[in-house]
């Protein structure tokens, strides 16, 4: 982003990209309990920015960890069970009502409910050689909210850290790889899977000063419809 600014307090249509984020939380489920993991260092400016803004909407500020997984970790440990547990990145305010509940409404029957889309452009696999083309149509675009039954991703979040974690789905598929001696695997872990779910193509993860125009220009359409 060439900017000092953290992505998630960049603005788009005058308010911080986070403050969008966790609107679309609430216009799905006014009740639901809203967790937000930052950075230590970055705290007391999120906290200046909801007094800026106004933003009273209520939500948990925990401090995150040196990785992903150790931050999520940090929020974990901060939900008693029983209860659906949804991941989200900060920085994918255009995540759909529609796309939430479908990944809540999944997790609940099966456990495990992660958003994907298509993709739409060619693409190839890197070789020794060079590359070759591959069918597009065997792969996903992974998206967030990834839902968990909170034993699940608990479960998950006791086993030391991977460099093969990208998201939160991977670390519940190391689990599910386990091999379980002695005994059998706890029966809410018994023949649990990823289910995919259908995503939203709007629900872009700001990464690039590109993303965040696109962004600008998606939720001022939505604002328009409103």
């Amino acid at each position: 982003m060439n900017t000092d600014i953290p992505k998630q307090f960049m603005e788009i249509q005058g308010k911080p990209v986070l403050m969008h984020t966790l609107e679309a939380f609430l216009r799905y489920d006014a009740s639901v309990r809203l967790i937000v993991i930052l950075p230590l260092a970055q705290i007391t400016r999120w906290e200046s920015l909801c007094k800026k803004h106004a933003f009273e909407m209520p939500h948990q500020i925990i401090a995150g960890g040196h990785t992903r997984f150790q931050s999520v970790k940090n929020g974990l440990d901060s939900i008693e069970m029983p209860a659906l547990i949804a991941v989200h990145d900060g920085v994918r305010p255009l995540v759909s009502i529609e796309t939430i509940a479908r990944c809540f409404d999944t997790a609940e029957k099966f456990g495990i409910a992660i958003p994907v889309v298509d993709l739409v452009d060619s693409i190839r696999q890197i070789t020794a050689e060079g590359s070759l083309s591959v069918d597009r149509t065997a792969y996903k675009l992974v998206q967030t909210p990834q839902v968990f039954d909170s034993r699940i991703l608990k479960k998950a979040y006791e086993q030391s850290f991977s460099a093969l974690f990208t998201d939160d789905a991977s670390v519940v598929e190391a689990l599910i790889a386990q091999p379980y001696e002695g005994g059998e695997k706890d029966e809410y872990l018994s023949g649990i899977k990823i289910h995919l779910v259908e995503g939203n193509r709007e629900n872009i993860k700001i990464t690039t000063r590109v993303d965040l125009e696109m962004a600008e220009v998606l939720i001022k359409f939505e604002n328009l419809k409103i």
